[in-house]
Order: structure tokens, then sequence, then C-alpha cells
């Protein structure tokens, strides 16, 4: 122990609530969002916090004028308290067992078009083991304690974690056959000037609004000009949507929109998916200590589902889609 500790060996139950004030503080860099997760009042988290100071006698906190910062001292007693926190949550959850929840985060567009189609074949073979989804385009704090894995899409550049790359991705043109043929778009890529274009603004970390529009045209058709008519989402399941409902072409990545192509929702106008998009699908979680068994066994039944998702790809678009569907 630091010099200054105060703390007995056994915990009191008010030194208890004090670390734990201290490690919701410190999660969200904030005492009135920890106060929200605590439902307590942030003058109770600052009080609270001040007499962890106190026994301690360390300073945990820079005070701010509308946030706060962990200092040094900080800093090392949160990364002690994480890791004992972890390990508690996991004795608690059944860290050995194949039972318990797994909090799972994923990005919105792969979570709706490939994830959860899938569960049911999980909650089939692991029937006690409930999973807890939450998606988002923010990125993940595996501090926090607060997710098991992620499934995210990316360049595998995930800095102090442990990620497996789960699935490549293609990318390719998609829109619906009514509107393929009312703009004469079969094979006619120049004809993209008179379309409204489907965007994911946020396709990836970092990336510009239009990035896998210019990604294909740069590989694909580099004589034509984006148009200026655009419709823009936040997730690429949207841009799908909005192109099955006649919006627009958008750019489809086939792990995403293979069920609407062989509905015939939707097609390739200018051919299959020949271009590989240099982000792919990875499951992450942080590297501090070995998967439970639970999180274990979601992690290998994904990478097995992954192996199965698609067929040996078809070469032509007559192929893939119904003459009906065609103009």
């Amino acid at each position: 122990m630091p010099a200054g500790v105060a703390l007995t060996g056994t915990l009191t139950a008010s030194q208890f609530a004090n670390l734990h004030t201290f490690l919701v503080a410190a999660r969200h860099a904030s005492f009135a969002l920890a106060a929200q997760e605590l439902a307590l009042t942030p003058s109770a988290v600052s009080h609270r916090v001040a007499r962890l100071e106190a026994g301690l006698g360390l300073r945990l906190f820079q005070r701010l004028t509308r946030q706060v910062r962990l200092t040094p001292d900080g800093e090392r007693i949160f990364a002690a308290l994480q890791i004992g926190w972890d390990g508690l949550h996991a004795a608690i959850a059944g860290g050995d067992a194949l039972a318990g929840g797994i909090t799972v985060h994923a990005r919105p567009s792969i979570a709706q078009c490939w994830l959860v189609p899938r569960l049911a074949g999980f909650a089939a073979r692991y029937p006690d083991v409930s999973i807890d989804l939450r998606v988002g385009n923010d990125n993940v704090d595996f501090r926090a304690g607060q997710v098991d894995l992620a499934l995210h899409y990316g360049d595998g550049g995930f800095p102090g974690l442990i990620a497996r790359k789960l699935m490549d991705e293609w990318l390719a043109p998609v829109c619906s056959p009514q509107y393929a043929r009312d703009h004469g778009l079969l094979d006619m890529p120049h004809k993209l000037r008179d379309v409204t274009v489907l965007h994911d603004t946020l396709a990836w970390p970092a990336c510009a609004p239009d990035a896998e529009w210019r990604l294909w045209l740069d590989a694909q058709a580099p004589e034509v000009n984006l148009p200026a008519r655009s419709l823009r989402f936040d997730r690429a399941d949207l841009c799908a949507q909005a192109a099955i409902h006649h919006a627009g072409v958008a750019m489809g990545r086939r792990r995403l929109v293979q069920p609407w192509l062989d509905s015939g929702e939707l097609l390739l106008p200018f051919g299959g998916f020949n271009l590989p998009s240099p982000q792919a699908y990875y499951l992450v979680h942080s590297g501090r200590a070995p998967l439970p068994a639970r999180v274990q066994a979601l992690f290998d039944w994904l990478v097995g589902q992954a192996l199965d998702t698609l067929r040996p790809s078809l070469s032509t678009r007559t192929k893939e889609f119904p003459c009906s569907h065609l103009p």
C-alpha cells in the first residue's frame, strides 16, 4: 500500500462505497455523470471522493471548471481497482462456467444485418448464457468493464486491445430493380451522374463522408464524377434500406446486403463485388485476462458463423438475380 493509506485490511461498507464511487467517477471523468449512474447528487459523489482521498492521503482528481481529471495517483489507483473489479464481476457472473451474462458492443449495421439474425442459434446452443447487445458508432472504453466483446468494422488498429479479424468485406453499388430500370443503370456506370447517391458518412472511424464511393470510383470507374445529389446516413444498413425503397444508389457491403440481393429487393447494376474493402470486421476485447468461458464460447461461435456466412461468389448478374427482376 502506498504511504498515507489509512484503509483497514477489511473494508467497511462506507469505504467500499467510496471506492466504487471513485471508480464510476473516474470512468466518466465527471462527478455529474457518476451521480446519474449511482442515483446520487453530484455533491454526494464529491463528498465520497473527498473522504476517500482523505483516507488514502492522496489527491485522486484535479477539479477543473466543468470536469474532473485523474491525477497520476488517481490513474494508478483506478487501474488497480479496475483489475480487481473485473475479477469480482467475473466471479459473480461465473467466469469459468458456460452460464451468465455477456455484454456485446457492435456497430449498428453489422448488428442489424449479420449478428442479430444469428443470435437464436447461439441461444439454442448455450441456453444459460444471456447476451446484452449494445450498438453504436462510439468507441468502446474497455477500462469501464461494461463490455466483454466488441464487433467492429475498421482497419485492425486497436491499440492496447486484442483483435481477431472475423470477416473481410467487398464493395459494390446496389439499388432496387425499379431504380435501375427507371435510370437505365445496368452496365452504365457513367449514368451515376443522374442519380441520387446514398452515403454512409461513418463508414469507418475518421473517414470522409463519401469515402466508400470515392474508393469504388477510383478503382472501378475513374472517369465518373460523383453527383451532387445525395442522401446521407450514419449507418450502412439505412443506406441499403433507402435503396430498397428506390431512394437512390448505395455502396453495398456484401456481408450486409447479401440477403436483399438474394431476395431480389436489391441488385448490382454494375456487376459483382470486385472491390475488396480496406476495412474488415474484427472481434475486439480487453487483453488484461483470459476470456471467461462463456465469452470464449461466443467468440468461437462467431468465428464459426463467419466461416459459413457466404457461399462461393457467383460471377454474373443473371445468375445472382432472376430475370424477372431485370428490366
